[in-house]
């Protein structure tokens, strides 16, 4: 339910979908999760945990809906920290929490750019919005610092989350590398190709008369960056 939930709201409603609710689950499965649980409860939820962000990233592959490629690659970053929390060590604990906030302000700057295009172009398929490049430079810039920290590209706070996640896991059970490799090489194929695919070609003619970025949308992606980057240069600020 959680992508069609994203896809059918208003903007407003996927951006604290994605940055606050999401991140009131992940806190509950903190807090809920005993210490003390069966590894025979462990196992299969582990399992099913990572096998999605598996699936999640190959049904981003397909998609042609930009909104729901980024609520299934939503869902995907997701499945890394319940897999995380389950575990209930403090490096998984420390990893799921970085990861939450950097997925909070990733994405919920993806949501608003992809609104931002969905206003100019009155459509959400992927291959009608190319060409954006030319009509909006200056948010070219931000699609690819949103997409960049979508995939983890180092140094930010998203690897760091991504790193710590996949530690644990190979520390619980080094068959799990296997799945998280998988999942985030998967997730960098399809960050590149929805930045490629928007940005990049020549402008479709319905798409000729796009107005550039607005004072108030370029404040929005700032608030969005700014976070990032602070975090990422010092990273205590969690703490």
């Amino acid at each position: 339910w959680l992508p069609k939930a994203h896809v059918e709201a208003p903007i407003a409603g996927s951006m604290v979908l994605a940055a606050v609710l999401l991140k009131l689950g992940g806190y509950g499965i903190i807090r809920m999760t005993p210490t003390n649980i069966s590894t025979t409860l462990i196992y299969p939820m582990i399992a099913m945990a990572t096998w999605g962000v598996i699936m999640t990233g190959l049904t981003c592959l397909r998609k042609t809906d930009l909104k729901a490629l980024i609520a299934y690659s939503s869902v995907g970053h997701m499945g890394l920290v319940a897999s995380a929390t389950l575990i209930q060590t403090p490096w998984s604990t420390s990893g799921a929490v970085i990861l939450m906030i950097a997925h909070g302000l990733t994405s919920s700057m993806l949501f608003c750019l992809a609104n931002m295009l969905y206003e100019r172009t009155n459509t959400r398929m992927l291959i009608a919005m190319r060409g954006m490049h030319k009509a909006m430079p200056l948010m070219t810039s931000y699609w690819l610092i949103a997409s960049l920290t979508n995939l983890a590209l180092p140094p930010t706070i998203n690897l760091i989350g991504e790193i710590q996640i996949m530690t644990t896991l190979f520390n619980w059970s080094p068959l799990t590398i296997m799945m998280t490799a998988m999942g985030t090489t998967i997730t960098a194929i399809y960050s590149l190709q929805m930045f490629m695919t928007t940005q990049q070609g020549h402008l479709t003619k319905d798409s000729k008369e796009t107005y550039p970025a607005q004072t108030r949308e370029l404040l929005i992606m700032l608030l969005h960056a700014l976070p990032i980057l602070l975090l990422t240069l010092n990273l205590e600020l969690i703490y």
